[in-house]
């Protein structure tokens, strides 16, 4: 978090360069969207592409290798392959389990965050709440120019918000026509460990996520794209 990587900012609103958002997997059948990357997926990232480009890789195979191992770090990857095994997207997916999916030779899995590179608020991780990311104009207008481009790189695939705030904002898309109807998985908790309401709102809207996912991965046009 130095200025030297301090892409733009807004009173105590920054935003920070991070490689591993660079790379971007357009034949994926699954987006897993987030907020924003926090720190630790920053810290992750710089040390993967410092190693990659010190044994002379190219700087795409140093943003591909940061992309792999700072996507969903930490005990939250735990938790979504947890979740995304339950409600069966392994099936539909035709692997043996989810977890198979953060390899870095499987092709079907894109991970990325509504603004791309991480943002800080008074130098702590934003959270998508203080301030509301849909009511504050520095942040939405940096999901705009941020979501929207990549969104539009990928090939219709199945959209999985990870959380209430990353859902309001692609409904609030949706009824601003910035984007299309698309396969949304609607429901899904944000798999961090500082949701205490997890498991609660996961059990909740599991059997509506299945139901969903019967609806859009028995599409054979899916299947094929």
């Amino acid at each position: 978090m130095i200025k030297d990587f301090k892409l733009k900012s807004s009173e105590n609103v920054e935003i920070f360069y991070s490689p591993h958002n660079e790379y971007i997997n357009s034949s994926a059948k699954v987006v897993l969207v987030g907020i924003t990357p926090g720190w630790q997926q920053m810290e992750i990232a710089f040390r993967t592409a410092i190693t990659s480009l010190k044994e002379q890789e190219s700087y795409e195979e140093a943003c591909k290798k940061a992309k792999f191992a700072a996507r969903m770090a930490g005990s939250m990857r735990d938790n979504l392959i947890y979740m995304l095994q339950e409600i069966g997207l392994h099936d539909f997916l035709k692997v043996s389990h989810v977890r198979k999916l953060f390899d870095s030779d499987c092709s079907l899995l894109h991970t990325t965050s509504l603004i791309r590179f991480p943002v800080f608020v008074s130098q702590e991780n934003y959270n998508g709440h203080q301030p509301s990311l849909i009511n504050h104009t520095f942040l939405y207008r940096a999901v705009l120019e941020s979501f929207l481009p990549e969104l539009e790189s990928l090939n219709h695939p199945l959209i999985v918000p990870l959380g209430k705030s990353v859902e309001r904002v692609l409904r609030r898309l949706l009824e601003e026509q910035k984007i299309q109807e698309m396969k949304i998985l609607w429901g899904f908790p944000h798999p961090s460990g500082a949701n205490g309401h997890r498991i609660k709102q996961f059990q909740n809207s599991k059997k509506s996520m299945q139901e969903m996912l019967c609806e859009y991965l028995s599409n054979t046009e899916f299947r094929k794209a």
